[in-house]
């Protein structure tokens, strides 16, 4: 199967790292015009001359898409793209009961709002054109509740919601959303939240397989995903091979969540 985006222009939001990079790279790899995202020039650049270094035609765009005026200035200089992947998200561990509402109301605007502003101003241009693909990058934390952050997990909950409902307002019009389950991952962050919650004197890959026998033994992989491996199903899911695939939750969980349906 060859994929190619050739002529396609894709915005990844919090590209700069992690998950969002290795998309940004998959993309690229395929031939799409990638933009990355990320609230920072000086990381946004880095990233940039990363993907640029292989080949890859990518530019950046240093906009917090967590606020409304962060996405109305981010439009304003990219006012189009074919691939709209919304990677951007926070978490972190928290007791159930000391959540407070800051606390709350920050994890639904970074992870839910930011998502839907996005949605609203491009999804149009994309039905307008007959073509275009957003994809929203979820959690098995939508399915699996973590006693550790709550808000998180109602936060990818809701996630699941707006690209369900999104699908169904660009239904018939050749435009997809969907949304992608990512299981426990390897990234910087994720190492940090390892941490958290195992012995930090523990060396790397000790500390990893502690964190999954005890807090995730349900993955079925019994280790972390790489984020090249999210980065392949968001590929697919931006090509004209997944065009019969929309309003749907695609699980690269490593089998963590523990059921026979998507």
């Amino acid at each position: 199967m060859k994929i190619d985006l050739t002529g396609k222009t894709a915005l990844v939001t919090g590209s700069t790292q992690g998950i969002g990079l290795a998309i940004a790279a998959g993309l690229a790899g395929s031939g799409a015009r990638v933009v990355v995202n990320g609230r920072t020039p000086d990381r946004v650049e880095k990233a940039v001359a990363e993907l640029r270094a292989t080949g890859a035609d990518a530019s950046g765009l240093t906009a917090d898409v967590a606020s409304a005026a962060g996405v109305d200035r981010l439009v304003k200089e990219l006012p189009a793209v074919d691939v709209l992947v919304n990677n951007l998200g926070i978490f972190g561990a928290v007791p159930a009961f000391e959540i407070t509402d800051e606390q709350w109301s920050t994890m639904l605007e970074v992870n839910v709002l930011a998502a839907t502003r996005l949605l609203r101003a491009y999804l149009p241009g994309m039905i307008e054109r007959g073509w275009g693909r957003a994809i929203q990058i979820a959690s098995d934390s939508a399915v699996v509740i973590p006693e550790e952050m709550i808000h998180y997990g109602v936060s990818k909950t809701a996630l699941l919601s707006v690209s369900r409902g999104f699908a169904k307002a660009a239904a018939g019009t050749g435009v997809t959303v969907n949304s992608v389950i990512a299981g426990p991952t390897h990234t910087a962050g994720v190492e940090d939240f390892v941490y958290q919650l195992v012995d930090r004197t523990l060396p790397w890959d000790q500390a990893q397989r502690e964190f999954m026998r005890t807090h995730r033994p349900q993955s079925l992989i019994q280790r972390l995903i790489e984020p090249e491996e999210i980065a392949n199903m968001v590929v697919y899911l931006s090509s004209s091979f997944a065009s019969a695939t929309t309003g749907g939750a695609l699980r690269v969980d490593g089998g963590y969540v523990d059921s026979i349906l998507p």
